[in-house]
């Protein structure tokens, strides 16, 4: 898996879906146009941003284009690469029928095409395999009471409004977006503080 540092957006689960197959990366989904009305999604992207970059890696169509628009204009230029696939006409696994526009996606472009797009959008890859020195894991979440126990939903709620992100963040997202943000020490300072 190769890792890099830049968050990545796309359009939806099946794409986050296949690039997190391939990525070591904090992925999110902007859930369709979903974004144009969530300001607390777009608050959290903002964040990203400013911490590390993000990566726009939408579809080579209509609606890829329409996002891919109104995310660079929300965010500033200099904390955002763009990575494009190449009009690529098929239909996806998972489909019964081409897309209105008759083209791939993200989900259902090869590796190959995916990381050629990352290349060529800049971004810089880190040490392939680096061990992931301290990033916020699932296990995390769990010894700290985040998942798994009684209160753990309460006191997600709770950190999720203490650190300004949005309340409807998965739980299997946040250790990706907790380690774009803050290093492993810091949020288990934070999580102790929780009680």
């Amino acid at each position: 898996m190769l890792r890099i540092k830049q968050a990545v957006l796309v359009e939806g689960k099946y794409d986050k879906v296949k690039l997190a197959s391939i990525l070591d990366a904090v992925i999110l989904e902007l859930g369709g146009f979903r974004i144009f009305n969530d300001r607390e999604l777009l608050a959290l992207i903002r964040r990203l941003a400013q911490e590390r970059g993000v990566v726009i890696f939408t579809d080579s169509d209509r609606a890829g284009f329409k996002l891919r628009a109104f995310l660079g204009g929300a965010l500033p230029k200099e904390q955002v690469w763009h990575a494009y696939l190449p009009d690529i006409y098929g239909k996806e696994k998972r489909k019964t029928a081409p897309s209105a526009e008759g083209k791939i996606g993200v989900e259902g472009a090869a590796k190959e095409q995916l990381l050629r797009a990352l290349e060529l959008a800049g971004v810089l890859f880190e040490e392939e395999n680096a061990p992931p020195e301290g990033r916020i894991t699932k296990q995390d979440l769990y010894a700290v009471g985040l998942s798994g126990g009684k209160d753990s939903r309460a006191r997600r709620a709770a950190l999720l409004r203490r650190l300004e992100l949005p309340e409807r963040l998965p739980a299997n997202s946040m250790p990706g977006v907790l380690s774009a943000l803050m290093t492993r020490e810091e949020f288990l300072n934070l999580a102790v503080r929780l009680d």
